[in-house]
């Protein structure tokens, strides 16, 4: 009897599992219908290992299949948990199971408790990014039952995500909004959202109200949504902050919702409170502002409390604003003229010498009607004037505002950052699990660092030559997670590619396979073609080090550098021939040439031009006997690579049509640039036994010259320069510049980001610093992101610490770039001034100085920015004490008009022509 009956029950069970496998949806809810609690428990193991099964099967059957059990393993959750972790599975989401009328079948079922729970908890869960949705379901047991709406984060994203998805002709979104029974609920529930500021901001389609912002102001204004609540929640939102394309889309809503000046005007604390916010943001608060006191709908004293937060943003347009309204205040009642002065003197302040003085000018029209009792909180205020405003400002208030009169504040004191100290590498890695560490680190960076690459590299060789089964050991952990893929590049070769001599190391290939790598292009591990110039001098380091570490095995590199530049010391480089001399050891040709460009030349005090050497290291070298070491020391006798001369010449190869020039196809045409020509080293320095660079070390200093063909090159992805190229010659920063300026020049004439980064990199390197250097570094100031100019500025106070910069090289180069509109006034600006504030106002007036004449004798008067630049110059010729007239500032000082530029010219020739400042 008991057997008979547990044959029965193990009938439907089998049968639902054979519905799911064989592709019988329908019967499935007649099936479950079957089944008691203990059976649908009992289907569970089978269903879950079945689900483990197709996990990893892609197929279109297995879609099919994944559907039904799906349905199924719904139906047999006696738990809401658990039948709501099911149902949220990923692995489901091959197809959108969601709106399966079979599936809802299965879930209407069940008891109402049990579909609240479930949906409850399906709407807590994060909503995906991709794969399928449960909105449908949820929606779906929601109207049915009549449970209580979520309002949650991820429903409402899924309530916005769905909303205008009906059949037949799509009405606008307002619509949808309008029949849909959860928009009351819901609606004002998007105002607590992060990043939706895309989905609000998107038109649907040129109709009215098929946009969100427009459809919550319509809503709005029916009434079919609480609109003092949204108008509340929207003000409250832009209060919280958060990202620049939220609050702009969140400004849209708060503008479709428009409220009334008595509306503003109640919450008038609210609109104060967002002129600390986003520039549109603080633009819109400081209108309405302006606008309810115009009406008299707030109370005078939010015009100064207005001004304190105003006047001492960066923003012109918001300062200019600002003074404006301060203006009418005091003309539309001018018993406002005291609180109206005082609170324009907040402008005095301002880094703008052209806002100072128009703050000085609201004053000076007011002064009479405010009367004497503020003459004493101006005088103090004028203090932050700048002083080519201090003079006015005394005849203003009675009394000399900076200092006696006739003695102006011209004691400036320049002040640059140290000049940067050598920055040693360290010492050799000592151990195995060291070097696993270095490594795993170095692989793991985004762009690996020079030093590190340099250690590891070396570390490799050290520990192989010591004792390499322990090495491999050790690496072992590593090479799991970072296998060599194998050869053949399609890009360039990178510090990454030092797997190439793990692997070696590893024995992973075997040695004669590394020896055929060596013998050419085409045969190369390392070297395809996307491989640059750079990348070819890498490939041939790794190349050499991964036949080292299974042949000659050496016990370390020549090359390793001593300092964080690149540069190694000719005394250490002594020291290692001499260890690889008494080892019996042949130096590796790709290690010995790499050594000798970064020793540099000796017997020059200059640390920016070469190493101090006492006579002791090339004394020493002399003793050496090996060829390696005769090599050294003749390199080192004869200066070993010598400068090359750098030719100024313009790149412009013509103009060429917009409309049929699409971007990366002949962009050279839309561009004026200039360059510099470099002769190149051919054969280069020979040595005492005419041993020779080789071509990949000789192709680093190839002579360079712009031409379209150079330009097509230097736009490839893969040759946008990187930290460790820079160390290839620490000593030649002037040949690295002139190679890679096209990279530097983009930031600025095409808006590329990132190469002007590298420009502290030549600051901080040797060698004579020339044209190309300051042609790079004047890229770089009017470079179109602002960290590249950041990172300008910094090489630019490097260059100025070491006395390496020439102000009026780079003036008269920046100059030239502006007026020809390869850099913008309004970039340059903004990086001088970074310069000027960090305490270098005679740099930069060394540079402006000297930029002077092609400022104002080339450019056009009406350039943007370029106001802001003379400005500049007059601010650091008077407090540096700079004199002298400069002609094309007298001429432009006697133009007729009253525009930016010609009152700045007046105010520098003033300033240049003053008696009694310094000479």
């Amino acid at each position: 009897m008991s057997t008979t009956s547990g044959t029965d029950r193990r009938g439907p069970v089998d049968e639902l599992l054979a519905a799911v496998r064989s592709g019988r949806l329908a019967r499935i809810p007649e099936l479950l219908a079957a089944l008691d609690a203990a059976q649908r428990r009992a289907c569970l193991p089978a269903l879950k290992e079945l689900r483990k099964e197709l996990r990893q099967d892609w197929s279109r059957e297995s879609a099919e299949v994944k559907g039904r059990l799906l349905v199924a393993g719904v139906g047999c959750h006696a738990g809401p948990a658990g039948a709501a972790t099911w149902l949220a599975g990923s692995d489901f989401g091959v197809r959108d199971w969601a709106r399966n009328s079979v599936l809802h079948q299965v879930i209407e079922a069940q008891p109402v408790e049990w579909q609240v729970e479930v949906v409850t908890r399906l709407a807590a869960r994060p909503v995906r990014t991709w794969g399928w949705s449960m909105y449908p379901v949820i929606e779906a047991v929601i109207r049915r039952t009549g449970c209580e709406v979520p309002r949650g984060e991820s429903f409402v994203r899924s309530w916005m995500d769905h909303i205008d998805e009906t059949g037949g002709p799509r009405p606008t979104l307002a619509d949808a909004l309008r029949g849909d029974t959860f928009t009351p609920v819901l609606l004002p529930e998007l105002f607590e959202l992060a990043d939706v500021g895309y989905t609000l901001t998107f038109r649907l389609s040129p109709r009215p109200g098929d946009i969100w912002t427009e459809a919550i102001g319509e809503l709005a204004a029916a009434g079919v949504v609480d609109r003092v609540q949204l108008l509340d929640r929207c003000l409250a939102r832009l209060l919280r902050g958060g990202k620049a394309t939220d609050q702009r889309a969140f400004l849209e809503v708060l503008r479709a919702l428009a409220p009334t000046p008595e509306e503003y005007a109640a919450r008038v604390r609210d609109v104060v409170a967002l002129l600390d916010g986003l520039s549109v943001i603080a633009g819109h608060a400081q209108d309405v502002l302006a606008g309810l006191d115009e009406a008299g709908l707030i109370e005078p004293e939010v015009l100064t409390e207005a001004s304190a937060v105003v006047l001492f943003r960066s923003e012109k347009k918001l300062v200019r604003a600002q003074l404006a309204w301060l203006e009418k205040a005091a003309r539309r009642a001018p018993e406002r003229s005291g609180p109206v002065v005082l609170a324009a003197a907040e402008a005095f302040g301002h880094p703008d010498t052209a806002l100072q003085e128009r703050a000085l000018n609201v004053v000076a029209r007011h002064l009479k009607a405010a009367g004497e009792a503020v003459l004493a909180d101006l005088r103090s205020a004028a203090e932050t004037l700048n002083p080519a405003h201090h003079r006015r400002a005394g005849e203003l208030f009675g009394a000399p505002v900076g200092g006696d009169g006739d003695d102006p504040d011209t004691g400036w004191n320049e002040l640059l950052p140290p000049a940067p100290e050598p920055r040693p590498l360290g010492a050799p890695i000592g151990s195995a699990a060291e070097l696993a560490e270095e490594l795993s680190a170095l692989l793991a960076a985004r762009e690996p660092g020079m030093a590190a690459f340099e250690r590891v590299l070396d570390g490799l060789v050290r520990l192989a030559h010591r004792d390499r089964a322990a090495l491999v050991e050790a690496l072992e952990p590593v090479r799991r997670v970072h296998p060599w893929r194998g050869t053949g590049s399609w890009g360039d070769c990178t510090p990454r590619e030092i797997l190439f001599v793990v692997a070696a190391v590893a024995g992973e290939l075997p040695p004669r396979r590394f020896w055929d790598s060596l013998r050419g292009k085409d045969g190369s591990a390392l070297r395809g073609p996307g491989t640059t110039v750079p990348g070819a001098v890498l490939a041939a380091r790794l190349e050499e080090a991964a036949w080292q570490v299974t042949a000659t095995r050496p016990p370390y590199l020549l090359a390793t550098p001593t300092d964080a530049t690149g540069a190694l010391d000719p005394a250490v480089l002594v020291e290692r021939i001499a260890g690889y001399e008494a080892a019996g050891v042949t130096p590796g040709k790709a290690d010995l040439s790499q050594a000798l460009l970064r020793v540099g030349p000796v017997a020059v005090g200059s640390v920016a031009a070469g190493p101090v050497a006492d006579g002791a290291a090339l004394k020493a070298a002399e003793a050496l006997t090996s060829p390696a070491g005769r090599r050294l020391a003749h390199w080192l006798r004869t200066g070993g690579l010598h400068g090359q001369p750098s030719q100024r010449v313009l790149f412009a190869p013509g103009k060429g049509l917009r409309r049929t020039n699409v971007y990366g196809n002949r962009w050279w045409e839309e561009i004026e640039r200039i360059a510099v020509a470099q002769p190149g080293i051919g054969a280069g320095p020979v040595g005492p036994g005419r041993e020779h660079l080789p071509s990949e070390f000789l192709a680093l200093l190839d002579g360079t010259e712009p031409s379209v063909a150079r330009a097509r090159k230097v736009y490839d992805w893969s040759r946008r320069p990187v930290a460790h190229w820079f160390a290839m010659l620490p000593w030649h920063r002037e040949e690295l510049a002139a190679r890679w300026l096209d990279p530097f020049a983009e930031g600025a004439d095409r808006d590329e980001r990132g190469a002007a980064g590298h420009l502290p990199l030549l600051a901080e390197a040797g060698g004579p610093a020339g044209l190309a250097l300051h042609l790079a570094l004047a890229y770089g100031l009017g470079a179109r992101h602002a960290e590249d100019r950041t990172a300008a500025v910094d090489a630019l106070l490097v260059l100025a610490a070491r006395g390496d910069l020439d102000g009026a090289l780079l003036g008269r180069e920046l100059g030239a770039l502006v007026a020809c509109g390869t850099v913008t006034a309004g970039r340059l600006g903004a990086a001088l001034t970074l310069a000027a504030e960090s305490g270098a106002r005679a740099t930069v007036w060394s540079v402006l100085g000297a930029a002077l004449p092609a400022l104002l004798g080339e450019a056009d008067p009406s350039t943007r920015g370029l106001g802001d630049l003379i400005a500049l110059a007059t601010d650091c010729a008077l407090r540096t004490g700079a004199r002298g007239p400069v002609a094309e500032v007298t001429a432009a000082a006697g133009r007729g008009g009253s525009g930016r530029v010609v009152k700045e010219a007046r105010a520098l020739r003033d300033v240049l022509g003053a008696e009694g400042l310094k000479a």
